[in-house]
Order: structure tokens, then C-alpha cells, then sequence
């Protein structure tokens, strides 16, 4: 795509993996809100994370991303949301996240 410049469907883009769902147009705004709700609800600290180890790992080899996740989902493992997140698997229920 970026060498002949050609456009894509949504369809294809869907399928190819550059969009998780396609909405009408009047549901975006909706659809978006859900979205955001259901990441302000998750924890706090796990989604923090991601987004800094997305921006770190640009300039990592593959062996220093592998590493660094390794670390970075240790440390999430330590934080009290994780412990509520595994005794809610456990109960086969949804977890209530605190932010810690």
C-alpha cells in the first residue's frame, strides 16, 4: 500500500487487521465512548504500561522488546488490580479495578 499508493476498502482493512471493528458512521461517536469507558475501567496501572512499552520498544531489537515485557509484565503482576483480575478469573466473574 504505501508503494503503489492504492486506497483499501474497509472491508480489507478490517481483514487485514488495521481495524478491529467497522461502525456506521452514526455509531462512531458512540462506539468510541463505549471504548474509552471500558479502558478507563480496566487497570490503571497495566494500561499505563502498554503505553509506555509501545513507545519504547520502536527502538528495541526484538530481544530487548521480549525483555522488557518480560519485566514490564512482572511488574503488573505485583499491583493489587492483578490480584483482583486473578481472583475474578478464578470466580468467573469481571474484575472491579481500583487503580493500584
Amino acid at each position: 500500500l504505501l508503494y503503489t499508493g492504492r486506497f483499501m476498502s474497509a472491508e480489507e482493512g478490517e481483514r487485514w487487521g488495521f481495524f478491529s471493528r467497522i461502525v456506521a458512521p452514526s455509531e462512531v461517536l458512540p462506539q468510541a465512548q463505549t471504548l474509552a469507558n471500558e479502558i478507563a475501567a480496566g487497570p490503571t496501572f497495566a494500561n499505563t504500561m502498554t503505553k509506555r512499552m509501545l513507545a519504547m520498544e520502536w527502538a528495541m531489537s526484538v530481544e530487548e522488546a521480549i525483555e522488557a515485557e518480560a519485566i514490564a509484565q512482572a511488574l503488573c503482576m505485583t499491583t493489587e488490580d492483578f490480584t483482583r483480575a486473578f481472583e475474578a478469573f478464578a470466580a468467573k466473574t469481571k474484575p472491579v479495578f481500583k487503580g493500584n
